[in-house]
């Protein structure tokens, strides 16, 4: 066995990189700030967490370039197991504060479970990583394990005997999803973005059984029910034709419309009646009663439907570009990109000020679309499957080096985390007024305007480099002036945000995730929304 005093340097076989440390550097600046906010043991575990995250994920880096990890994971970017090990539990502690200060025990349980399982998934991809490296890190495994123990213990002086529970089969769940989803979909993830995507998934599949078990009428809101239901499904679709696909073509016309018949008896079979029990009313009915309930969601989804046009016209108009260009490996420059950011924008912002209900209900319905149009590309589905293949592979970049593109997935989803996950019943008594009230649109902040302007400015006009990364000075800048000019048309044409002289600690946020903008290799679209989430919220 080695023994080791620090973490590996340079020439020990996972040398040092100066971005790892600046984004491990900006993480803890997070983690210490929710950590003042809050000053509790739990808030005290989360500290334990990244201190321990932070050496395994050195051991990650080495197993990823020595071809040591038990998966294929995405090799364009580091292991990224700090960054994503501190998210869930911080969502938990700064969800627990505010469900606490609005009164509501059981959301504020219910933050604690959230906090709980982020740490116990968190912990697993350490051990993971620890139990294949050789030879073994010794005194690594001595932080972790003492980090460990604080953790188990405090949590098990913390929770009752049915959290606990809890906690434990969201773990299991999390481990069966890692060896399948991991082994179906080589290098789609890093082992940071498996934590924290599978991490959640565990968790909302845990909670629909969880729900569907102890289900009481008129307990539980029906959106949230409509969540947990798209997106499991959605899930377990996927794992079932995977599963089904080893033994047959999937490109022929048998197999395409066995695929269309089975996704129809597992939608009017098995989701819809699923739905129905949870909501108790017809889960069709319910959703056309919801949707045009009154004047405002007609127009807004109207207006919503024309943007989703202009969204498919630049598709196909930059493809006309590629066929008739000489190259036909052109590929959409950053800024073309960009267009669906801008797109995006102007989708969540009038929604999030007119109906954010409306809002949650159509992400989730557009959530489950994106999902079925990527099974329909993955597994060249007729009629569409080969046409998706072409029309998207225009707009690939070094993070879909796997089988499934899932940017637009991850867009998607960094813009309506901050929508989903808010607690609304936490929200009733004036819990969320200050820096809180902003909290629905870190989406927009974070990937809609701050890391759009940064990706246009810092391509265009950046000169002076981060050390040790590619984006700019300028580029940085330039996103956090943008965001605080965002922050003030908000106030303007938002009646409902109220900040109360909190102006620092918002700059102070946006300050600090576009540093991380700048410093991660992880998918953005997806983590810098949950990081500014997490210190609005706080």
């Amino acid at each position: 066995m080695t023994r080791e005093c620090a973490p590996p340097t340079p020439g020990s076989g996972a040398p040092l990189s100066g971005s790892v440390l600046a984004e491990a550097a900006v993480v803890f600046v997070v983690v210490l700030s929710i950590h003042a906010a809050v000053w509790d043991r739990y808030s005290w575990c989360a500290v334990a967490l990244a201190v321990q995250a932070f050496y395994v994920q050195y051991k990650w880096d080495r197993l990823l370039q020595q071809g040591s990890a038990v998966f294929q994971f995405r090799m364009s970017a580091n292991s990224g197991l700090l960054p994503a090990s501190v998210v869930m539990p911080l969502l938990g502690l700064v969800m627990k504060e505010r469900c606490q200060a609005a009164g509501n025990p059981y959301f504020e349980r219910f933050g604690i479970v959230v906090a709980a399982t982020g740490m116990a998934v968190a912990l697993f991809s350490s051990v993971l990583a620890l139990g294949i490296t050789r030879p073994v890190p010794t005194n690594t495994c001595v932080i972790s394990g003492l980090a460990g123990g604080v953790i188990i213990y405090i949590m098990k002086h913390s929770l009752s005997v049915g959290e606990v529970i809890e906690v434990l089969e969201a773990l299991l769940i999390f481990v069966y999803l890692n060896m399948i989803l991991l082994y179906l979909l080589p290098r789609c993830f890093t082992p940071g973005e498996a934590l924290l995507v599978l991490g959640g998934i565990s968790f909302m599949l845990n909670q629909l059984i969880k729900r569907s078990l102890t289900v009481v009428e008129s307990q539980g809101d029906p959106l949230d029910f409509f969540l947990l239901v798209v997106v499991v499904g959605m899930v377990l679709m996927g794992i079932f034709f995977s599963t089904l696909f080893v033994f047959m073509d999937s490109g022929t016309w048998a197999s395409s419309i066995f695929f269309h018949l089975m996704t129809c008896v597992l939608g009017l079979g098995v989701v819809l009646p699923w739905l129905h029990r949870l909501i108790r009313r017809n889960p069709l009915l319910w959703l056309f009663q919801f949707l045009f309930q009154t004047e405002t969601r007609v127009y807004l989804l109207a207006y919503w439907c024309l943007l989703a046009t202009m969204a498919c016209l630049v598709v196909l108009y930059q493809n006309a570009k590629r066929s008739s260009s000489e190259s036909k490996k052109h590929q959409a420059p950053t800024i073309t990109r960009k267009y669906f950011h801008f797109i995006v924008v102007a989708t969540y912002i009038p929604g999030i000020i007119l109906d954010r209900p409306l809002l949650y209900v159509a992400a989730t319905v557009c959530l489950a679309v994106f999902i079925f149009l990527e099974y329909v590309r993955y597994f060249r589905i007729k009629p569409l499957g080969h046409t998706l293949r072409s029309l998207l592979s225009l707009f690939l970049d070094e993070r879909d080096s796997g089988p499934l593109i899932l940017t637009h997935i991850y867009l998607l989803l960094g813009m309506s985390l901050p929508i989903w996950l808010v607690p609304r019943p936490c929200t009733q008594k004036g819990s969320l007024g200050g820096a809180r009230a902003l909290v629905p649109y870190a989406g927009v902040l974070a990937v809609g305007v701050g890391d759009t302007v940064a990706s246009i400015f810092g391509s265009t006009m950046g000169e002076i480099r981060w050390p040790g990364t590619k984006k700019t000075f300028e580029g940085t800048m330039t996103s956090i002036f943008a965001q605080i000019i965002s922050v003030a048309l908000i106030l303007i044409f938002d009646s409902g945000v109220d900040l109360n002289y909190s102006y620092a600690w918002i700059l102070g946020s946006i300050s600090t995730v576009s540093l991380l903008e700048a410093y991660t290799t992880q998918i953005d679209n997806l983590l810098l929304p949950l990081y500014l989430l997490i210190l609005l919220m706080a």
